[in-house]
C-alpha cells in the first residue's frame, strides 16, 4: 500500500496539483528525462505531415517543470554522412515539435556527429533559435563541458552530458565543435565547478555509456557513476544500451544506468522496444523520489505509454527501488 500511495501522490503532484508541500517547505521540482530520440525517417515524416511522435506522452511532459531528452541525431541540412552503419540527420522542421515537449536536449552521444562538425555547428545555432537548451556539446571544448543551468521555483539544476561510446573522434576540441567525452578527472572537475562557479543547487550528469543490449551495467559504468556521486552529483542518468538497465543507489543518491530508447525506429529485438520515461522529484537536498512510465515503442519507432506495466519507483529513505503500477 505504501508504494501505491506514493505512486498516486507523485503523479498527482505533476498532473493535478493534489500533493502540496508542507507549510514552509519549498515546492518540489519535477524533472522528466526521456531516452534516445531519433527524428529522421518515420518520426520525421510524421512531423512533416503535421503529426506528433511524442503525443502519447504530451500530458506527462506538459506537467513537468523541466523536460529533458537525449537527442540521438543531428538536426541540420548541411554535412555529409560518415562511414558508419547508421547515420541519423533530422530536418530543422522537427524543432518546433521538440520545443513543444522539451526544455533541453543532451547532445553527448555517438550519433550527434554523424554528419560532421559543420552539421553539428548548424544544430548548435538552430537549437537556441528554437528556444531549446542543450548540454554535452558545444562550439569548443569549454562549451561542451559547461553545464546548462535550469532554474525552477528557486532551485538551480545543472545538467552535464558525456559520451563514452567509441570512437572518440567527435570530441570537441579547443577550437572545434563537438561533444563532451567523459575523462574521469574532467568529469569530477565539471561537477565541482557546477556548484562553485555556476552556483548550482543540484548537479545531474547524463551519460551515454555501456554496451548495447546488456540488461546490467558493467564495471566501468558503476565505477564512474560512483565517482560522480562522490564528486557531488545528486543523481546519474544513463542511456545508449538501447535497453533498460538496473538501478542502484550510492550514498543515498540514485543511479539509473539506462532508460532505454524513446523514439527509435532502428530496433532489432523486443527489449529495445521498451523504455522508461524517468521522473525525478527534486528539492534543495537532492532527489526526493523518482518514478517511471513505461514506453512501448512500435515498429515505426513511435512510443506509447503502457499504464499497466510495473515500473521502478523510489522515495528518499527507502533502502531499495520498488516496482509500481501507474494508476492513471
Amino acid at each position: 500500500m505504501k508504494r501505491w500511495l506514493f505512486r498516486v501522490g507523485l503523479w498527482c503532484a505533476a498532473s493535478l496539483g493534489c500533493l502540496a508541500p508542507a507549510s514552509g517547505q519549498q515546492a518540489p521540482v519535477t524533472l522528466v528525462f526521456a531516452g534516445d530520440i531519433v527524428l529522421d525517417d518515420t518520426a520525421g515524416a510524421l512531423i512533416q505531415r503535421g503529426q506528433d511522435p511524442f503525443a502519447g506522452f504530451a500530458t506527462l511532459f506538459k506537467n513537468a517543470d523541466i523536460r529533458v531528452g537525449n537527442l540521438e541525431c543531428v538536426v541540420a541540412t548541411t554535412g555529409s554522412a560518415g562511414d558508419k552503419n547508421y547515420t541519423f540527420r533530422a530536418h530543422p522542421r522537427v524543432l518546433p515539435v521538440l520545443k513543444r515537449h522539451f526544455d533541453a536536449l543532451a547532445l553527448a552521444n555517438n550519433h550527434s556527429g554523424d554528419y560532421g562538425r559543420t552539421a553539428f555547428a548548424e544544430m548548435l545555432r538552430l537549437l537556441p533559435q528554437a528556444g531549446l537548451g542543450h548540454f554535452g556539446g558545444g562550439m569548443n571544448l569549454k562549451e561542451a563541458h559547461t553545464p546548462l543551468i535550469v532554474e525552477r521555483k528557486g532551485l538551480r539544476v545543472a545538467l552535464l552530458g558525456y559520451n563514452e561510446f567509441m570512437p572518440r573522434s567527435f570530441e570537441a576540441d579547443a577550437d572545434a565543435p563537438g561533444s563532451a567525452w567523459s575523462e574521469d578527472e574532467q568529469v569530477v572537475a565539471d561537477i565541482r565547478a557546477a556548484r562553485t562557479v555556476h552556483r548550482a543547487d543540484l548537479v545531474i550528469p547524463v551519460m551515454h555509456w555501456g554496451w548495447e543490449n546488456e540488461p546490467l551495467a558493467n564495471a566501468r559504468q558503476r565505477q564512474l557513476a560512483r565517482k560522480m556521486i562522490d564528486a557531488g552529483a545528486d543523481a546519474v542518468i544513463g542511456g545508449h544500451p538501447h535497453v533498460t538497465q538496473d538501478i542502484e543507489h550510492h550514498r543515498g543518491k540514485p543511479i539509473v544506468y539506462s532508460v532505454g530508447n524513446f523514439v527509435m525506429k532502428e530496433t532489432d529485438n523486443d527489449r529495445q522496444r521498451v523504455g522508461w520515461v524517468l521522473r525525478l522529484r527534486l528539492d534543495a537536498q537532492g532527489v526526493q523520489a523518482f518514478d517511471t512510465r513505461v514506453a512501448r515503442i512500435d515498429l515505426r519507432g513511435i512510443p506509447r505509454p503502457d499504464l499497466s506495466a510495473p515500473s521502478p519507483c523510489w522515495q528518499r529513505g527507502d533502502a531499495q527501488v520498488g516496482q509500481c503500477r501507474n494508476p492513471d
